[in-house]
């Protein structure tokens, strides 16, 4: 099937689309922040808004006047194209409508068959949806490191040296290896916990999981933020929690993400979670045997993805069969963008019938 059939399909689509459905309001966009108690920023569900966000940051600005109408282009282009100036020629001609704003309408309509892929068969399962949210922070993760790569790649090898990332260290200040947080030695403990060859640099790979550890499936990174935590929370500094100290700090936190994940079952006790975690039975918790807590002790962005779709599957689900159609994601597209609308509640006057969120940046 040529590109101009499906454009004009999805054209037909869209059409239809305006005509028969509710013009529905603009989500909440703090919501999910307010649910989870939490400063995360709400993840991007559109690779296209992330590319808009990092033209800006780059550029300072962005030039996304148009004259044309909406266009549906496929929006996996190389988001790491360097040409800048190409970028704001190809950002004209995709999904925009003729005002300049991001047709989201459009935009749901290309990115259904991308989410739908295990298998294609017209639905959107929580596991499909879950894994195009941390593919999309998977992005995140690596164009963070990435950039940090550039930066601190002194030599331009590929490779950061303990020196090329904390260059202000010096040589006295390596030798004297003090141990608390941001002294010398604290940092070149971390830094060798990423080096899982143990070189003395940190490839691309190790130096992401050096950066973002909380995303980690580095044992020895785990193991080694783990200590921090208990050093934190660790009352008597025996280096391990008993049952009063992790009941006070560590359940709690447990418990406020599990909130969240087991929607309405009943959470463990503080009791129920020690005795499960305390595989040796001597009624203390050593940094391995909290390995299993670690994503609610250090939430990250993949923990993050996966109560993104909770949350966007709840909310557009509108049969509960726990699936999406595109006629569901459609139904409910701006809760798939919330990202681009204010977040102030202040600012949405729910009996504003002419109420329009959008950033003006991304115009």
């Amino acid at each position: 099937m040529t590109k101009v059939v499906v454009y004009a399909l999805l054209t037909t689509a869209f059409i239809i689309f305006l005509t028969f459905s509710p013009n529905k309001k603009p989500a909440h966009a703090g919501l999910l922040n307010r649910r989870l108690g939490n400063d995360f920023p709400l993840p991007a569900f559109d690779p296209l808004v992330v590319k808009l966000e990092r033209l800006k940051q780059e550029k300072g600005s962005l030039n996304l006047n148009t004259n044309s109408t909406t266009l549906v282009h496929d929006q996996t282009e190389n988001l790491d194209n360097d040409q800048t100036e190409n970028q704001d020629n190809d950002i004209r001609h995709e999904s925009f409508s003729e005002g300049g704003k991001l047709n989201i309408t459009a935009r749901l309509i290309i990115l259904f068959p991308l989410v739908d892929n295990n298998p294609h068969d017209e639905f959107v399962s929580f596991d499909e949806l879950e894994a195009w949210n941390i593919g999309q922070a998977i992005d995140r993760l690596g164009y963070r490191t990435k950039k940090e790569m550039m930066s601190h790649d002194i030599n331009g090898d590929g490779l950061i040296s303990f020196s090329e990332y904390l260059p202000h260290f010096s040589k006295e200040d390596i030798e004297k290896n003090g141990m608390a947080q941001d002294e010398a030695g604290w940092w070149m403990e971390k830094f060798v916990n990423a080096d899982v060859d143990q070189n003395g640099f940190l490839t691309f790979d190790e130096f992401n999981n050096f950066l973002h550890p909380e995303d980690s499936e580095n044992v020895n990174i785990q193991i080694w933020n783990l200590k921090e935590k208990i050093k934190a929370i660790d009352q008597d500094d025996d280096c391990k929690l008993n049952i009063d100290e992790f009941t006070k700090d560590a359940y709690g936190l447990y418990k406020h993400y599990a909130d969240f994940e087991i929607s309405g079952d009943k959470i463990p006790s503080a009791e129920e979670i020690f005795k499960r975690l305390d595989v040796n039975n001597d009624k203390f918790l050593e940094p391995e045997e909290l390995r299993p807590m670690y994503r609610y002790l250090y939430p990250g962005e993949f923990t993050y993805a996966r109560y993104f779709t909770n949350y966007l599957m709840q909310e557009a689900d509108d049969n509960k069969d726990g699936k999406l159609t595109l006629s569901e994601m459609l139904n409910n597209e701006y809760i798939f963008y919330s990202t681009v609308y204010h977040e102030e509640e202040d600012d949405y006057d729910t009996d504003d019938e002419d109420y329009d969120g959008f950033h003006d940046e991304l115009r």
